[in-house]
């Protein structure tokens, strides 16, 4: 087992259950006392290991020396998430993670049912996890109220600007106390995450687990060029080329998803379409 010295003893406990015999380097990052209650710029990468490393960052903010939560009506901490699949996931991996410090944890994201999220915030969350664009929602009907904020958390903030929600996370975060302690967690560190961390953050410490060009290394890269009336027949050519057992295809629309789940199925394969 990793040395989880600096981990609360709650979140030791819940990593122990969970059979964490070694952190990922973010997640060890996370447990340098000189970092507790700081503000950070986290440079790491999709799969490593995030929701846990802020999980382990936030919890001297909010639990310090106490063994559980205290009860109250407005949010402790926020995480915002580019994605309700990414929202929910974190929520689920933070509800395992603070399971034994009486955890209360609302989601507020687009698809779900908006009234059921009201209530919920209604009756008190300690932490609320959410999509930019349906937490703006929420503070602007009232019924988000962010004022007693002690820790917030951008995960993948490249992503969210990428999908153009600039606007909506600066309203989130104008909506926050300046005492908070603010978390920025991006695979990459563009100039307009750089910008924000200076805007919004307090002497941010720069964390940084990968190297800034580096993709993963568990992963082999190949590039094919054709010209692009032959991008359909150079896809099922490789595709049975490499003869995997399963395989992804990625499209930029969901008209193209459709229409390749229609070619490969003319060709023999069996194939299904997921698509916003």
């Amino acid at each position: 087992m990793s040395d989880l010295a600096g981990a609360h003893p709650a979140l030791k406990a819940a990593l122990n259950k969970r059979g964490y015999h070694k952190l990922t380097p973010v997640q060890e990052a996370m447990l340098n006392p000189d970092l507790n209650g700081a503000d950070m710029l986290v440079s790491a990468q999709t799969g490593s290991g995030k929701t846990v490393a802020f999980g382990l960052a936030m919890a001297p903010t909010l639990l310090g020396d106490k063994p559980a939560f205290d009860s109250l009506e407005n949010p402790a901490a926020l995480v915002v998430a580019p994605t309700r699949e990414l929202a929910l996931q974190v929520k689920r991996e933070l509800e395992w993670l603070y399971a034994s410090v009486g955890l209360k944890i609302c989601s507020c994201v687009g698809g779900m049912d908006m009234r059921d999220e009201r209530r919920a915030l209604s009756r008190g969350a300690h932490i609320v996890v959410g999509t930019p664009g349906r937490l703006c929602d929420h503070i602007r009907r009232n019924s988000l109220d962010l004022s007693t904020l002690a820790a917030l958390v951008l995960d993948e903030a490249d992503e969210m600007f990428d999908l153009g929600f600039k606007e909506e996370l600066e309203f989130i975060i104008e909506a926050t106390p300046e005492s908070r302690q603010t978390l920025l967690f991006s695979a990459t560190v563009p100039a307009a995450i750089e910008k924000m961390a200076t805007h919004y953050q307090r002497d941010a410490v720069r964390v940084e687990t990968i190297k800034q060009k580096e993709q993963h290394s568990d992963i082999e890269y190949q590039a094919v060029m054709v010209a692009p009336r032959e991008r359909e027949n150079a896809i099922v050519n490789l595709l049975r080329f490499h003869d995997a057992a399963n395989a992804m295809v990625f499209c930029n629309t969901r008209a193209t998803v459709n229409h390749m789940m229609s070619r490969f199925n003319n060709r023999g394969f069996s194939a299904v379409a997921l698509s916003g």
